[in-house]
């Protein structure tokens, strides 16, 4: 499999406007696409503000064994990493709009800045700040 990289994440979801009013308004996201497949299914993708590559698909829970999946779909950990290039304008924005902060910014992580926040269904997402060498390059750490 050559140049194969991934392009969407799926996020399960109650509904659709709720979550999309969520992370276009709290979190920042663009809005991409907002179709209308069936009457109660839609092809709705957001993206992360600089995101070039991968984007969030979300999905409606129709199901039962979905719906119980609904902020739970990794089983506590977290679902989504966001890597940020400003910690702290990014921090202050979800303590601004009112997202929980589940573990509090360290900066005492090998890799960078880290903190853990949930999104309104209950997932948790990480934010990170890798350390960067001299070269703007991501450290690359070894054992």
């Amino acid at each position: 499999m050559k140049n194969i990289q991934i392009a969407l994440i799926a996020i399960m979801v109650d509904e659709y406007d709720d979550a999309i009013f969520y992370y276009t308004k709290k979190l920042n996201f663009k809005l991409i696409e907002d179709t209308v497949i069936e009457d109660n299914k839609r092809w709705v993708v957001l993206s992360p503000n600089g995101s070039k590559n991968c984007n969030i698909v979300l999905t409606k829970a129709e199901e039962i064994e979905q719906k119980d999946r609904v902020g739970n779909q990794t089983g506590g950990s977290a679902i989504i990493a966001l890597e940020t290039d400003d910690f702290r304008r990014d921090y202050i924005n979800l303590m601004r709009n009112n997202v929980p902060i589940i573990e509090e910014p360290s900066i005492k992580i090998p890799y960078g800045k880290f903190l853990a926040f949930e999104d309104l269904y209950g997932n948790i997402w990480n934010l990170i700040e890798p350390i960067r060498d001299s070269n703007s390059e991501i450290k690359i750490l070894s054992n």
